[in-house]
């Protein structure tokens, strides 16, 4: 299936089968040897997979690259995080979008294979919970409520809103989520019982969030969550959750998730670049647009948060000065303020 682009909105794509390719045809005379390639009608091919909540960033940016470099052509898949490792750590993609960082598994496979790899964060999201507009009963969730509704024990038990808390209805809780393979799955699940993939799995699945969007906004007594910028494109048919962490009843929102507050569902978002294709024409130029100030309002316009400058100052060096590997060693950013870890490190 081909995507055709309308504009910036980020978040109008199909199946979790979807695979993007972003074709666009503008031309400039010289330029960098990916420029001159496409003016001699020459084409490389870029692939990227992997989180579906990144794909909105990297679909934005590869537009606008595509303008200025037509001898690229960036595929894009949306796997989820788990299944664009899978890929990237078996070299059949150059660059995998992660809404998580890389975890011990996948750190194996790469080297299995002999996969370098340079990790750099892009922006922040807040992972965001939301309801259906016709629910009036729920404003804010505590952690603990959430965790009664996802943890592995409420499989087939925790079954009603009124077993949530005893002031809510009797009716039936119906939960949608991102599945096993995707990033948001493993950081959400990992805040709320402390291990990454254990959650209770009678819920309805799907790597592609338009799903989880679609089965909440019909369903009066749904509650799903995903990345904000699904929230902020579909706002119209969903009610955004506030979140209790202990310190009162927050709402993710640019704000919010900059400044930390937004706890624990802020969280940096990533792009892993593999680090033999690194130094390729192709490669390098993208992934420089992609940190270039110039194009950080691109991030603001698909519904995420850039990067404060003092952190972006330290992902350009890390990856002009081509650094490998994790800074996260324990594979897990929850609770990890991104600039101490980034300024650790060095």
């Amino acid at each position: 299936m081909m995507h055709q682009f309308t504009g910036k909105c980020p978040v109008k794509w199909a199946t979790l089968t979807l695979l993007i390719a972003l074709a666009l045809t503008a031309c400039r005379g010289t330029g960098t040897s990916a420029q001159n390639r496409g003016a001699r009608g020459e084409i490389n091919n870029l692939s990227i997979d992997g989180s579906s909540t990144v794909f909105p960033i990297s679909e934005a940016m590869a537009e606008e690259f595509m303008k200025t470099h037509p001898g690229v052509r960036v595929t894009i898949g949306i796997s989820g995080s788990g299944g664009g490792f899978k890929k990237f750590c078996q070299g059949e993609t150059d660059i995998s979008n992660a809404s998580r960082a890389i975890d011990m598994t996948e750190r194996e496979l790469c080297e299995k294979h002999g996969i370098e790899y340079i990790e750099l964060p892009i922006a922040l999201d807040g992972i965001s919970v939301v309801i259906n507009p016709e629910n009036d009963f729920v404003k804010c969730l505590t952690l603990e409520e959430l965790k009664r509704m996802w943890e592995p024990a409420a499989e087939g038990k925790i079954v009603n809103w009124n077993q949530i808390r005893s002031t809510f209805p009797n009716r039936p809780l119906r939960l949608f989520g991102p599945g096993t393979d995707s990033g948001t799955h493993d950081y959400f699940t990992a805040a709320l019982v402390g291990q990454e993939q254990q959650s209770r799995g009678d819920y309805t699945a799907s790597e592609d969030d338009n799903i989880i969007v679609q089965g909440v906004a019909a369903d009066a007594d749904g509650l799903g969550f995903f990345g904000y910028a699904y929230y902020q494109e579909n706002q119209n048919k969903l009610k955004l959750v506030e979140i209790d962490s202990g310190q009162g009843c927050i709402a993710p929102g640019p704000e919010t998730i900059a400044n930390n507050s937004y706890q624990p569902f802020s969280r940096p978002e990533f792009i892993y670049i593999k680090k033999s294709e690194a130094d390729r024409p192709d490669v390098k130029a993208f992934v420089e647009f992609h940190l270039n100030p110039e194009y950080q309002y691109l991030i603001s316009e698909v519904g995420y948060v850039p990067l404060p400058e003092s952190v972006m100052t330290v992902v350009r060096n890390r990856y002009q000065q081509g650094k490998v590997g994790s800074v996260f060693k324990s594979g897990s950013t929850v609770d990890i303020n991104l600039h101490d870890a980034l300024n650790l490190e060095n």
